[in-house]
C-alpha cells in the first residue's frame, strides 16, 4: 500500500510555491465547455481531482489535452453527451458543475449524484432550486440527476443556505438563458470571482461576484477564452501551519495574502511572525506557539478546509483551543488518527476541545478525506519519530507532489510505493 513515510521533527526553511486553486480548476473545466472555441486555462494544478475531469471531459466527446505543464487547452468541439457515467462522477464531488453546464449549452443534462470526500451530509438542494427557478424540469432517478429546459430564463433566486457549489452552477447555467438572473445570498468564496472571470473573458456578463448579491445578463453564445487559475490558499495555508508549527521560517510564494487573511491573523494570534510581500507570505515559528479558538465560517470567515491541519497546530499549542466546525459535519475524522499521535482532543457534537502537548509522537495513521490527510501529513512532520500516512488517493486529489514540496523546504518525507495513477495526468 503507497504511504508517506516521514521523520519528524526538523524545522522546515526556504521557500515553497503554491500551485492552483483545486476549487476553481474543478469549475472553470466545465466551464469551458460552454465556450464554443478553443480555451487555454493556466495555472491548472496535476492533481486527481483535475486528472478526473479531464477523463469525464473526453467521453463525453470534448477535447483536453496539457498544452504545457500546468497549461490545460479545451475545447466543446465534438461534445456530443449529456450524460455522465456514475464510475467517473462518484470520485468527486466538483462534477455536479456538469449539470449547469450540459443544462446552459443543450437543455438538458443527466449527471449521477456526485461523489467526493465523505465529510458529512452535502445535499444539492440549492442547486435544484436554482435549476427549477430558471424553468428546468429536475428529476432524480436511480441515483441519477435529470434537468430538462426548452429554455431558460432569468428570474430572482434567493439561496437559502449560503453554498459556493449553487453559486457556481446556478451562475453557469444563467450565463445563456433569457434575460437577467439574479443570485441573493451567494456564497463569496475568491474561486467564485476566478469562474466569474472566466466565464466574461469568453463573452458572459456577471456582475457582483465576491458579494452576496451576483447579476447574469444572459448571452446566446460563448467564445473560448484564455484563463489563469488563482493560487491555492488551502495548499498555502497548509504549508503556513506546517511552518509555523515546525518553528521554521518558510516563504510561502505565489499567493494573494487578502484570500489568507483569516489564517494569517490566528497564526498571529498564536505567537508566530507573518509578513506579507506582495504575492508572497513569510512565516517564521517562534517557540511553543499559544492556544486560540477557531470557527469555521464562509469566506472571509476561516474556511473548514484550513480546519483539519489548524488542529494539528491546536495539539502541540500551550493551553486549550477549541475548534467549532459550522459548515461540515464530519469533519473530525483526523481526531482519532491524531490521538494515536498522542493528541488530546475531546469532540463535543460540533465542537472540538485541544489541550496542547508538549510534542506529537510518530505513528501509523490513515488519511480518511483530502484535508485530514494533510493534517495528518502536517503532524508527521511535527512528531518526533516515524510517522507513516496511508490514503495517499486522498491527498493526491488536492495537493500536487505535496511530498516533493514538502522536501524542498528540508521534510524528511518520502513516498513509499505507488497511488493508482489517474489515466487523464
Amino acid at each position: 500500500m503507497a504511504k508517506l513515510v516521514i521523520q519528524g521533527g526538523k524545522p522546515l526553511r526556504g521557500r515553497v510555491r503554491i500551485g492552483g486553486r483545486k476549487n476553481a480548476a474543478v469549475a472553470v473545466i466545465p466551464a469551458a465547455l460552454l465556450g464554443d472555441g478553443v480555451s487555454t486555462l493556466e495555472n491548472i494544478p496535476s492533481i486527481r481531482d483535475v486528472a478526473t475531469y479531464i477523463e469525464i471531459v473526453r467521453a463525453m466527446g470534448a477535447r483536453a489535452e496539457w498544452a504545457a505543464p500546468h497549461i490545460l487547452r479545451i475545447s466543446a468541439n465534438g461534445l456530443d453527451s449529456v450524460a455522465v457515467t456514475y464510475d467517473l462522477v462518484k470520485r468527486m464531488r466538483a462534477s455536479y458543475y456538469l449539470l449547469g453546464v450540459l443544462l446552459a449549452k443543450f437543455g438538458r443534462a443527466e449527471v449521477p449524484l456526485p461523489g467526493g470526500c465523505d465529510i458529512g451530509q452535502r445535499p444539492i438542494d440549492q442547486h435544484l432550486k436554482g435549476f427549477r427557478a430558471l424553468g428546468a424540469d429536475v428529476a432524480i432517478e436511480h441515483g441519477v440527476v435529470k434537468v430538462e429546459a426548452r429554455r431558460l430564463v432569468g428570474t430572482s433566486i434567493y439561496l437559502d443556505t449560503v453554498s459556493v457549489g449553487a453559486t457556481i452552477n446556478i451562475m453557469l447555467a444563467a450565463t445563456r438563458a433569457e434575460g437577467v438572473t439574479v443570485i441573493e445570498n451567494a456564497a463569496k468564496e475568491s474561486h467564485i470571482v476566478d469562474v466569474a472571470n472566466c466565464l466574461n473573458a469568453m463573452g458572459a456578463r456577471v456582475a457582483g461576484a465576491g458579494t452576496d448579491v451576483i447579476k447574469i445578463k444572459g448571452v446566446p453564445r460563448l467564445e473560448g477564452a484564455v484563463h489563469a487559475i488563482i493560487p491555492d490558499e488551502i495548499e498555502a495555508a497548509t504549508f503556513m501551519i506546517a511552518a509555523a508549527g515546525s518553528h521554521g521560517e518558510v516563504l510561502v510564494d505565489n499567493v494573494i495574502p487578502k484570500h489568507l487573511e483569516p489564517v494569517s491573523a490566528k497564526l498571529r494570534e498564536m505567537g508566530a511572525d507573518i509578513e506579507e510581500n506582495g504575492e508572497s507570505i513569510l512565516v517564521r515559528g517562534n517557540g511553543r506557539l499559544q492556544a486560540c479558538n477557531v470557527k469555521t465560517l464562509p469566506y472571509p470567515g476561516f474556511p473548514t478546509d484550513a480546519q483539519q491541519p489548524m488542529t494539528v497546530l491546536m495539539a502541540v499549542a500551550q493551553g486549550t483551543s477549541m475548534v467549532t466546525e459550522t459548515i461540515w459535519d464530519g469533519r473530525f475524522k483526523h481526531v482519532d488518527e491524531l490521538k494515536r499521535m498522542g493528541a488530546n482532543i475531546r469532540v463535543e457534537g460540533r465542537t472540538a476541545v485541544i489541550e496542547g502537548v508538549e510534542r506529537l509522537s510518530g505513528a501509523p495513521v490513515q488519511a480518511t478525506d483530502l484535508r485530514a490527510g494533510a493534517a495528518l501529513v502536517v503532524a508527521g512532520l511535527l512528531a518526533e519519530g516515524r510517522t507513516e500516512v496511508s490514503g495517499l488517493a486522498h491527498i493526491d486529489r488536492g495537493y500536487e507532489g505535496i511530498d516533493e514540496k514538502f522536501r524542498g523546504i528540508g521534510a524528511d518525507i518520502q513516498r513509499v510505493g505507488v497511488v493508482e495513477p489517474c489515466a487523464a495526468i
